[in-house]
C-alpha cells in the first residue's frame, strides 16, 4: 500500500540498515519522500537504498561522529535539495552488568552512540531547518527512558536523557516551525532484540517469544509499529504535536501487563477491616 502523506518531503535516517530504520525508510519512501540512510552496516544499507530505487541513498555514518552525521544531513540537501524529517534512529544495546562493573570506555561508546547520535542528528538538522522555518525531528527513545529497571543502566540514562533533549529542543524549535517528537517502544521483534537471544536474524522466534508475554493479547510489537509512529510524527498530520514522546508499548508504561488484572472477576465491594458489601 502506498500513499502520499510524505509527498515532497526529505528524510535522512540513520540506522536505516535494518529494524526501526529499514521499516521507516520504506514506508516513507512509499508515502512519496526521498530518503538518505546512514548506518555503518555499509552492506545491508545499500542493499536497503537499492531497493528502494531512486528515492533512496546509502551513506556510511557512525553517528558518535559528529563530521558522519554532518555529511549524512549534507548529502540529502545536495542529493534531493531539501531536508524536511530526520529520524535519529539508530541504536545499541551498549555496555551491560551491574553498576559496580561497567566499564567507563563501554559506557562512553554507548552513550556516544543513543545519546551523542541524536544531539549531533538535532544539532544539523536545525541548521538546514531553521533556514527554511519547517522541519520535523523524530528521535528514538524507549520505555526505558520512561521507568527504571528496563534496561542497561548507560541505556537507560541515555533514553532517559533522549526524551528530556526532545523536551527541550522542541522548546526551542519551535519558533521556527521546527517539530522535535521522540518514540518510545517496548521490547520489539528487531534485529537488536532477538540478537539478546544469540540469532538477530530470528524475528519469527522473537515475535513469538513477545507476543506470550504481551499485555495485547498473542501481538508482538514489530519494527512497522514504530515506522508507522515514526511517519505520524513525520508528517503533517501531527502539524500541532510537539515536544512529545509517542509509546508503542502495548500500555506497558501506563500499568497495562501480560497478567491478568488483580480484581477481575465481579465480587462485593470490599470496605474497612475487610468487610464487604454495603
Amino acid at each position: 500500500m502506498s500513499g502520499n502523506r510524505l509527498a515532497g518531503k526529505v528524510a535522512a535516517i540513520t540506522g536505516g540498515s535494518s529494524g526501526f530504520g529499514e521499516a521507516a525508510a520504506r514506508l516513507f519512501v512509499s508515502e512519496g519522500a526521498r530518503v538518505v540512510l546512514g548506518d555503518i552496516q555499509d552492506d545491508a544499507g545499500q542493499a536497503v537504498a537499492d531497493a528502494l530505487g531512486d528515492a533512496a541513498r546509502f551513506v556510511h555514518c557512525d553517528v558518535s561522529s559528529e563530521s558522519d552525521i554532518a555529511t549524512l544531513v549534507d548529502t540529502a540537501v545536495s542529493e534531493f535539495g531539501q531536508l524536511d524529517i530526520m529520524f535519529n534512529n539508530a541504536g545499541i544495546v551498549g555496555a551491560v552488568g551491574p553498576i559496580d562493573t561497567v566499564d567507563a570506555k563501554e559506557w562512553s561508546a554507548t552513550t556516544g552512540i543513543l545519546l551523542d547520535g541524536v544531539f549531533y542528528g538535532m544539532k544539523h538538522a536545525a541548521r538546514v531547518m531553521k533556514p527554511q522555518n519547517s522541519g520535523a525531528i523524530v528521535s528514538m527513545s524507549s520505555t526505558a527512558g520512561i521507568m527504571g529497571g528496563l534496561g542497561p543502566h548507560a541505556y537507560t540514562a541515555a533514553k532517559h536523557a533522549v526524551i528530556g533533549m526532545t523536551k527541550s529542543v522542541a522548546a526551542e524549535l519551535c519558533h521556527y516551525g521546527i517539530r522535535v517528537n521522540a518514540i518510545a517502544p517496548h521490547g520489539m521483534a528487531t534485529p537488536m532484540v532477538s540478537g539478546l537471544s544469540g540469532d538477530p536474524s530470528d524475528i519469527e522466534g522473537t515475535k513469538a517469544n513477545l507476543a506470550a508475554g504481551s499485555p495485547l493479547k498473542g501481538r508482538a510489537g514489530v519494527a512497522e509499529d514504530v515506522a508507522n509512529a515514526a511517519l505520524w510524527l513525520a508528517s503533517d498530520e501531527s502539524g500541532y504535536t510537539n515536544g512529545h514522546t509517542l509509546t508503542t508499548d502495548a500500555g506497558v508504561t501506563t500499568g497495562s501487563s501480560g497478567s491478568a488484572p488483580a480484581f477481575n472477576e465481579a465480587q462485593p465491594m470490599i470496605r474497612e477491616a475487610g468487610k464487604r458489601g454495603l
